[in-house]
């Protein structure tokens, strides 16, 4: 028996392992390269697996580092079926499309450009891919072993982090190898905490944030602060939002505040519709979800949708108090460019960062300091206040992948540190080897390791 690793090795996405039985090949998470161009372009390169050989795909969640490279495998010849919760499967109805729509567009500005090596230039792929692939969709519930070949099994366990996510138990002669998936906060704000799992021969465990200790902040306070600091200027408050995730924690923070009384009642706006969708989607899970379905449903009828660029402009020219939630969540794309452009230069407003900014994008560089910013071909002078809010990841820091880890009655046979930059993994590393006493294999790579 071998696990291959063909992706999250040396980097937080491209997550795709490859069990192989030797009776039957199965690939747990199948996502995109993200990032820098060097990763970027592995997602071009052929997979050393055939993927019409493989029997079947299991995803974690719907992140598209785990999700995204299913239309690529459909069109590049997999035929089996593709196991996921029912709130992944709901997600990747929307994400999936969005990544495709995306490198269409890509590939239109490369064509008008002129700089692609083909005529006319390809997508990584096409709409239609991506709803071939969302055919091969079989949702499953948690907490219920399922067939997945002839000889494997798999469990999924909720694992926080956002809707539908799960670590996942692979049950193959005798054996139980686990995969953790992306894990969520102990106490995250919205979503219930990462499920133990007490047994494991073989393990693999993300390391994201496997050398950091997220802050103690009060997002409820920090945001409330904000929102006080904006409304007695006169001015609005932007958001850019991640659609899936961050935007529901975002809507239920201000719930709250609003609630609470420690902020008006004023218009609160989501303008983007894909995070629309997804809000619709969390509100379908109550389950996963710490606080109760009343709050839960206050919480999705918060906002005023946004669905057409018409109204998305009108909100720039109207000069009343408001929040607005947008996409993207680094300011890369969608509609916040706009607001950012209009909004941005007006020093009554404030721009709220509300997670990571990747080095290279236009939050980064207001996280940085940066007031000028190229917009639409032209530069843009920021004159809003630039504000950080930093208790809202979904991603289980060092601390908090240590007491997961401890949740196993018993030292896995085989530990893989996976799903890290190499600093955050290789300080998990030691402090698993340091403080659990267990022996832990970085994996290379594309290399398979024997699994006997």
């Amino acid at each position: 028996m071998e696990l291959q690793f063909l992706g999250a090795t040396d980097s937080v996405t491209g997550s795709k392992y490859v069990l192989d039985t030797g009776r039957s090949r199965v690939m747990v998470d199948c996502g995109l390269f993200q990032g820098f161009k060097s990763l970027r372009l592995r997602n071009w390169e052929p997979l050393p697996v055939d993927p019409a050989s493989l029997d079947a795909v299991i995803l974690t969640h719907a992140h598209i580092d785990h999700s995204g490279y299913v239309p690529l495998l459909v069109r590049n010849g997999f035929r089996g079926t593709v196991f996921c919760s029912m709130g992944t499967a709901q997600l990747c109805s929307i994400l999936l499309p969005d990544s495709a729509a995306l490198a269409e567009e890509d590939a239109a500005y490369a064509d008008r450009k002129g700089f692609s090596r083909h005529r006319p230039a390809l997508p990584l792929y096409t709409c239609a891919d991506a709803a071939r692939a969302l055919r091969r969709l079989e949702p499953k519930p948690f907490g219920t072993q399922f067939p997945v070949t002839e000889d494997i099994d798999a469990e999924f366990h909720h694992a926080g982090h956002i809707i539908g996510a799960a670590a996942v138990t692979l049950h193959v002669a005798g054996q139980r190898i686990v995969f953790s998936g992306d894990l969520g906060r102990q106490q995250d704000i919205v979503m219930r905490p990462p499920e133990f799992i007490r047994q494991a021969d073989c393990l693999l465990v993300e390391s994201t944030y496997g050398n950091r200790i997220h802050p103690g902040e009060d997002p409820l306070d920090a945001l409330a602060g904000v929102v006080g600091n904006t409304l007695g200027r006169g001015g609005s408050l932007v958001i850019p939002a991640f659609a899936v995730g961050r935007t529901q924690a975002l809507l239920y923070c201000l719930h709250r505040l609003i609630e609470d009384k420690r902020m008006p009642d004023i218009p609160i706006y989501l303008n983007s519709p894909m995070a629309i969708d997804a809000t619709q989607i969390f509100a379908l899970h109550p389950d996963e979800l710490r606080i109760n379905r009343a709050t839960c449903a206050a919480v999705c009828a918060l906002p005023i949708p946004v669905q057409s660029m018409e109204q998305s402009a009108w909100l720039n020219q109207e000069h009343t108090p408001k929040v607005i939630l947008a996409g993207s969540g680094m300011a890369t794309g969608g509609r916040v460019v706009h607001h950012l452009a209009s909004l941005g230069t007006d020093p009554r407003c404030t721009i709220l960062l509300s997670g990571f900014q990747a080095p290279g994008t236009r939050g980064a560089a207001l996280a940085g300091g940066q007031r000028e910013l190229r917009i639409h071909g032209k530069d843009v002078a920021i004159r809003a206040a630039v504000e950080q809010i930093q208790g809202l990841s979904a991603h289980a820091d060092a601390n908090e992948l240590m007491t997961w880890l401890s949740g196993f009655h018993a030292q896995p046979q085989r530990v893989f540190i996976v799903h890290g930059e190499p600093d955050a993994s290789d300080a998990l590393r030691q402090r698993v080897e340091r403080g659990l006493g267990w022996q832990v294999t970085m994996p290379e790579y594309r290399k398979a390791y024997r699994l006997d």
